[in-house]
């Protein structure tokens, strides 16, 4: 089996396993707060990457170079996941995971104040591209257009945050102690937001539900860490749109949702635009 291949099947499991993360916590959703479900996920990651890493490189893991980039970039991580929660309590799930892929079009935007980068004019074209992907997916009629479409939207914003800061980190930390601090910072904010939120314990299968959130997640970042170990992130990127895929499907099978045609248009806009802006952007990086 060839290297490439070896990237692109992980990818492809990766992105099933992040699709089958956002179908859970929707579902779990009808049971307990968003809140609760972010906390007992972080919680159950940290321990999973700890249990880990530190066997693997000691406590010299802990050791970060540029702690005021790892809180930033672990509060960002934390934003996007209690935006996106919220969305998938409002919103069908293929319909928010598509907008939610405007990301590389907003990093184009971001990048300019963040990095001081500028864009060119196909890459403005691109971001163009993509907002009217989401337009046709709210459009009048259609019944989307709810100030609850700002979540998703809101969730990219903060992903595309997210990339440029560890853009901006590079290789001043390992990528095992970024990944480390990231999951202990969104931890560690949600336990002391704890009493603010707190109801008790939700019943185990919620719970056992909410933990699995937290194996998902490592699971799926262990994936496609292999994966860009086998490939370029440049030919992989076109799988990773595979998520909207399916999350359509979950939102067929589990949610009884099927979107509309105007929907599927929107999200295949969303995801071509998205894609002609990532592999821009790796050729300038290039």
């Amino acid at each position: 089996m060839s290297r490439p291949l070896k990237g692109i099947l992980l990818t492809c499991a990766a992105v099933f396993a992040f699709a089958s993360l956002d179908s859970v916590s929707k579902y779990l959703t009808s049971f307990t707060s968003v809140l609760m479900i972010l906390w007992v996920r972080y919680l159950a990651q940290s321990l999973l990457l700890v249990a880990w890493q530190l066997p693997r490189h000691g406590l010299r893991i802990f050791k970060v170079n540029c702690p005021g980039l790892q809180v930033a970039r672990g509060l960002s991580l934390l934003a996007i996941g209690m935006f996106f929660l919220f969305a998938l309590r409002y919103l069908p799930i293929g319909e928010a995971t598509a907008v939610h892929f405007l990301t590389p079009l907003l990093v184009v935007l971001l990048a300019i104040p963040m990095l001081g980068e500028r864009a060119s004019l196909a890459e403005w074209l691109l971001v163009a591209v993509g907002f009217a992907g989401v337009l046709i997916i709210v459009r009048p009629g259609g019944g989307l257009l709810t100030p609850a479409m700002l979540l998703p939207v809101c969730s990219a914003s903060c992903y595309a945050i997210f990339q440029l800061l560890t853009r901006r980190i590079g290789t001043r930390d390992s990528a095992a102690t970024t990944n480390l601090v990231t999951g202990l910072v969104g931890a560690a904010i949600m336990t002391l937001l704890l009493p603010f939120y707190w109801n008790g314990l939700p019943a185990w299968p919620p719970l056992l539900g909410m933990i699995s959130l937290g194996v998902i997640a490592v699971s799926g970042h262990m994936l496609l860490t292999v994966a860009f170990q086998h490939c370029s992130p440049v030919l992989l990127a076109p799988f990773s749109y595979l998520q909207i895929f399916f999350a359509v499907l979950y939102g067929f099978l589990i949610f009884d949702h099927a979107p509309d045609g105007g929907a599927l248009l929107g999200m295949g806009v969303i995801a071509l635009s998205g894609l002609g802006s990532a592999w821009l952007q790796a050729r300038r990086h290039a």
